[in-house]
């Protein structure tokens, strides 16, 4: 009679597995959805991008009272060399970038400076050499916040 037991029990414990395994698939629970929290912050604003142009660049040798410099063709060897460029507009911190090249390619002086204004304005550099510019040709050429601004003026020196 033990063993009739132990076959019922053995065949109980068969049927209940062989029918869990016959069972249909229920479709799988969904995962949880996180916990709402609170909104993102919005994205910081980008600065506002300067809304200044150049209105010219010139290459003289003295500077008026309003900072105007008149374009000379010629320079002589021992006089300053003033690139001129007059803006307009709203600028605070823009590089400005005034390059020198010599006929040969060769840069003869590159000076940066900081353009802050907030209207028409003219900022001048000034170029010097305790020596001789050395005769030739040379460009004159400008950047402002990184772009090329105004039209490259080409001067000599003699």
């Amino acid at each position: 009679m033990k063993h009739a037991r132990l076959n019922v029990a053995a065949l109980s414990l068969a049927a209940a597995l062989s029918l869990a395994g016959c069972k249909k698939n229920e479709p799988a629970t969904p995962p949880a959805m996180p916990e709402p929290t609170a909104p993102a912050p919005a994205p910081a604003a980008a600065p506002m991008t300067e809304a200044v142009s150049v209105q010219g660049v010139s290459v003289g040798t003295v500077a008026a009272a309003d900072k105007s410099v008149a374009t000379q063709a010629v320079i002589g060897a021992r006089d300053p060399i003033i690139v001129s460029v007059r803006t307009f507009g709203t600028a605070s911190n823009v590089p400005v970038v005034a390059t020198l090249t010599y006929q040969d390619g060769q840069v003869a002086g590159e000076q940066h400076v900081s353009l802050n204004t907030s209207g028409p304005d003219t900022t001048n550099i000034t170029f010097s050499n305790s020596n001789a510019w050395p005769a030739g040709t040379y460009t004159a050429q400008v950047t402002v916040n990184g772009m090329p601004a105004g039209t490259a003026q080409q001067f000599e020196v003699r």
